[in-house]
């Protein structure tokens, strides 16, 4: 028996972005070959897709965790690695995709919609990327970010044009499986339909769906019999059909009393306030349920609602009825107009943004948080003193060091940049780079094995540095 599953949990992981290679050329006759190492390839994306053949989150309910392909590392050769191929997972039409706290980040209804979940990372540049006019061979290449990874929770809310609800063998399914082609589970037992069924309906020139939800009982808001997790499945529906149960001979039990208490449960399940509503009074084949139907019918009358006496038995009523339910769709559809597709403006950065704060912590911690710092500290082999002096002169041009002194951070302060924290030091020479050994970086090595050329050299470096504005020096900092 095929389980049906409306609610999830997913795990998901986008793909890791590929390091970056360090290489330098190396070839008979060409002592100087330069770098050349490759970018890392960016890792794939998880995208979540409608597909009209998915009806169920059951997928995901045995396996709920999803990953992209990670990309590829860089090569030698200038070779470039491989992106990782993006996830693309089919979900049914009507799922809405939220945090674990209930915000809503999509709502999938369309087929083709798609939302991507988890971006996947970015590679990270090889050496022959990092090359500039000063930094003729880095001895370094940056590492691929991590990609995204989140938690989210999937809910699948039918996408029907009109709703029936009522109490327990109420007769919904029945009705549905003579007025479409759905043939629903049918049985003379209360709550038989453990789930939603759809159906296609066409009366005239009119085409709708329509959504047989599991019964109602009073306390369905709060959790009480099936109401809880399938009132959700009405929340689209342009038309809620309450279908009376004329042949029930449960005590306490009228067509009236019924009505009543299922509003009060749409009612303190919020927002369907606005839908029209029509009356089916159902099972007037059997004895005594014409005669029931017209002495209620006066008394239903006065809520201005339509009211039809049809049977599922002998399909008496079910032709007006159609058609009743159509004027009813199509009245709503022409009140409530699909909405027109959102306009994307772009918002260039301003030249003069900064992108990044710096706040101190209940500890005295410096916070520097902004996208780009984060990302070149993600990007950076700490391991490698070349990628070090790198990252510091990267942040000393986009104004952070002169930030951290606006903000009162002194010399030793802790400093913490994403998930990297040290000790603030102001006194290295940002901007002075002596070409060295490959991997190093004399501004990083202990002072009494720094020569005196080395010292020269980076006196002479400053002060043939070419800076227009005051903060780009030829390098790359996207």
């Amino acid at each position: 028996m095929t389980t049906f599953v409306d609610r999830t949990v997913l795990h998901v992981q986008a793909g890791n972005g590929g390091h970056g290679c360090m290489s330098i050329h190396r070839e008979k006759f060409k002592p100087l070959g330069g770098p050349d190492g490759g970018n890392g390839g960016r890792g794939g994306d998880v995208v979540l897709e409608v597909d009209p053949g998915v009806h169920t989150l059951l997928d995901f309910h045995f396996r709920p965790h999803l990953k992209a392909e990670n990309g590829r590392p860089g090569q030698g050769s200038d070779r470039d690695g491989a992106t990782g191929s993006e996830l693309r997972v089919r979900v049914p039409d009507g799922t809405v995709v939220q945090t674990p706290d209930g915000e809503v980040l999509a709502d999938l209804v369309g087929p083709g919609t798609s939302f991507v979940v988890a971006t996947g990372g970015r590679g990270g540049r090889g050496n022959a990327a990092l090359a500039n006019s000063r930094r003729k061979a880095p001895g370094f290449a940056e590492l691929g970010e991590p990609g995204e990874a989140c938690d989210v929770v999937l809910e699948l809310k039918s996408v029907a044009d009109v709703g029936l609800v009522g109490f327990p063998s109420a007769g919904k399914s029945s009705l549905i499986s003579v007025l479409s082609a759905a043939r629903p589970k049918i049985a003379d037992y209360p709550f038989t339909t453990l789930q939603p069924n759809l159906g296609v309906v066409r009366a005239g020139e009119v085409t709708f769906t329509i959504a047989d939800v599991p019964g109602l009982i009073p306390g369905a808001a709060q959790g009480k019999g099936l109401g809880l997790d399938f009132l959700r499945h009405i929340e689209r529906c342009a038309v809620l059909v309450h279908v009376v149960d004329l042949a029930t001979e449960e005590p306490g039990r009228d067509p009236a009393s019924d009505i009543d208490a299922i509003e009060a449960e749409l009612s303190e399940y919020g927002g369907l306030a606005d839908r029209p509503r029509i009356v089916a009074l159902n099972k007037v084949d059997v004895p005594h349920g014409r005669e029931l139907a017209e002495i209620v019918t006066a008394d239903l009358a006065s809520r201005g609602w339509p009211i039809f006496e049809v049977s599922a038995v002998t399909r008496e009523g079910l032709r007006e009825f159609g058609f009743a339910l159509a004027r009813a769709v199509s009245e709503y559809r022409a009140a409530h107009p699909p909405a027109e597709p959102t306009r994307i403006v772009l918002r260039p950065t301003a030249v003069d943004d900064r992108q990044f704060t710096v706040e101190q912590d209940a500890d005295g911690t410096y916070v520097v948080r902004g996208p780009r710092p984060e990302r070149w500290v993600r990007q950076t082999d700490f391991s490698n003193n070349e990628a070090i002096g790198y990252l510091a002169d990267r942040l000393a041009r986009l104004g952070v060091e002169d930030a951290l002194a606006g903000a009162g951070a002194m010399p030793g302060a802790p400093v913490r940049i994403g998930t990297v924290e040290f000790d603030w030091e102001p006194t290295m020479s940002a901007g002075d780079f002596v070409p060295g050994r490959l991997g190093t970086d004399y501004r990083l090595e202990d002072n009494s094995r720094v020569g005196a050329a080395d010292r020269l050299a980076a006196r002479k470096a400053r002060r043939d540095r070419v800076d227009v504005d005051g903060e780009w020096d030829g390098e790359d900092d996207s």
